[in-house]
């Protein structure tokens, strides 16, 4: 199992956060892992930025990731990602899902999308890997599997998809949408070479 990893998942209130955590927790418990996780909702209901914290390996004593310690940075909404940047180990990676959530200066006009973001970001973090996930989950008939496309990007950019993740959307989503959150995590895994 070796060393422990950590992974922060960042985003906006109602991207489905939580249940992606769960999905790759639950997925790890199940092959034998220590995974210990933590959550912070903020303003999550208001549309404010959520976080999850995912540690795994043979022996995790602690949910919490320091700055500069995650191997991987998985963030929903575009601004996020730089809003947790600093928690990037040097020789970490960052998956960007291409979808941008105005905050609420934004959204009432007195302030502007900040431009050039991902591009900034990609100047950093020679890892940096950016898929549309939104649209990826439209073209599969549900954007609400936006979520589950992102964790089957991060399950395949950590090494983990030869693990029963078929069983662990079982066990997580509610049983009528099984089949198309499969098919978005094999979906998730093919945006990762």
């Amino acid at each position: 199992m070796g060393e422990t990893k950590n992974i922060l998942l960042s985003g906006v209130g109602g991207q489905g956060i939580i249940l992606a955590s769960k999905i790759l927790s639950t997925g790890l418990i199940n092959d034998g892992y220590d995974v210990k996780m933590s959550e912070v909702h903020g303003m999550a209901q208001r549309g404010g930025s959520v976080t999850t914290q995912v540690r795994y390996g043979e022996k995790v004593d602690s949910p919490i990731i320091g700055k500069g310690q995650a191997d991987i940075l998985v963030s929903f909404e575009v601004m996020e990602t730089g809003r947790w940047l600093e928690f990037v180990k040097p020789t970490g990676q960052v998956i960007i899902n291409q979808w941008e959530i105005g905050s609420a200066p934004i959204l009432s006009g007195k302030a502007l999308y900040p431009k050039g973001v991902v591009e900034e970001i990609a100047s950093k973090i020679d890892h940096t890997t950016v898929i549309d996930a939104a649209q990826l989950a439209k073209d599969l008939g549900n954007i609400r599997t936006m979520n589950v496309v992102i964790v089957g990007a991060l399950i395949k950019a950590l090494g983990l998809e030869n693990l029963d993740w078929e069983e662990v959307i079982r066990s997580t989503v509610k049983p009528r949408f099984v089949d198309i959150n499969i098919e978005a995590l094999k979906i998730g895994m093919a945006q990762i070479k």
